[in-house]
């Protein structure tokens, strides 16, 4: 089968885009200089490929200007990164990378599947991708249950604490001398954070490829669902930005563990009123 050359660098695009936003992420929370390095080098090198491809398609098509849903996708995914590449040099702003350079891979990774719709092997396949989709999902739910459970528990040993009470002092019908010290229920919650991420990344990213093995195309993303879902997200990698680059700990880390749970429970309730939201045959 035949492959468009534009395809072929805008497929190398996207695997370049997908390196620098892992790279991203110990590069801003961590500080690591050649975690940002990396990434610096990865996201040039994408944005190069990137621009190659979006030259090429539209020299190809004999004109200047996009037509249909996915050549408009790619050359919005073009802006957004030569934008960030504009503000990094001028700012030396590479913590805004954590945001810019995964939503790229999104705007860049339907277009890279083909201007058609894409279809798997077979159904055993399909099914495959959809069960992975739902774990990832529910793994990213599950961690960020724990994360506001550690949270409030938190909260607990912390007013228990300060109010000094002596072991066996407490309620007796709750007592409370096995919760764990502050600093590891602390921990718990920074890491189950940690987990969910990555699994809600790779869960929406197979969404997308099953969004376009279905009829609906880019109408899919008009679904409820899958826009709270996407918002989650952003509030997801805002939450582990503030936490991590902020030295965000205790009360006011809780309340925010709360506040991106509550946004959990709206994308699963917006669910009910998703009509287009569906992988059957």
């Amino acid at each position: 089968m035949y492959l468009p050359l534009y395809l072929l660098w805008l497929r190398v695009a996207a695997i370049l885009y997908a390196a620098a936003a892992v790279a991203v992420f110990p590069a801003v929370l961590y500080g690591i200089v050649r975690w940002r390095k990396t990434c610096v080098h990865l996201a040039g090198m994408a944005f190069f490929f990137h621009f190659i491809s979006c030259v090429e398609m539209l020299v190809q098509a004999h004109r200047w200007t996009p037509v249909g849903v996915r050549e408009v996708e790619s050359l919005l995914g073009f802006a957004v990164a030569g934008i960030f590449f504009v503000v990094w040099w001028l700012y030396d702003a590479i913590s805004l990378g954590i945001f810019v350079l995964p939503i790229t891979f999104f705007a860049v990774f339907v277009p890279a599947l083909g201007p058609d719709r894409y279809t798997f092997p077979s159904e055993g396949v399909r099914i495959s991708w959809l069960l992975a989709h739902i774990s990832a999902l529910l793994a990213a739910y599950v961690a960020l249950g724990f994360s506001l459970l550690a949270s409030v528990l938190y909260l607990v040993q912390e007013r228990r604490l300060k109010s000094k009470h002596k072991p066996g002092e407490d309620s007796w019908w709750l007592p409370l001398d096995w919760l764990p010290p502050l600093d590891t229920l602390e921990r718990i919650a920074h890491a189950t954070l940690e987990f969910g991420f990555p699994c809600m990344t790779v869960g929406l990213v197979i969404g997308s490829v099953l969004a376009q093995e279905t009829p609906l195309g880019a109408a899919y993303f008009l679904d409820p669902k899958v826009i709270a879902s996407f918002a989650m997200w952003v509030v997801y990698v805002a939450l582990l930005f503030v936490r991590r680059t902020a030295g965000l700990r205790g009360r006011r880390a809780a309340y925010l563990s709360g506040a991106v749970f509550l946004i959990m429970l709206a994308v699963m309730a917006a669910n009910v009123f998703s009509r287009i939201h569906r992988y059957g045959p």
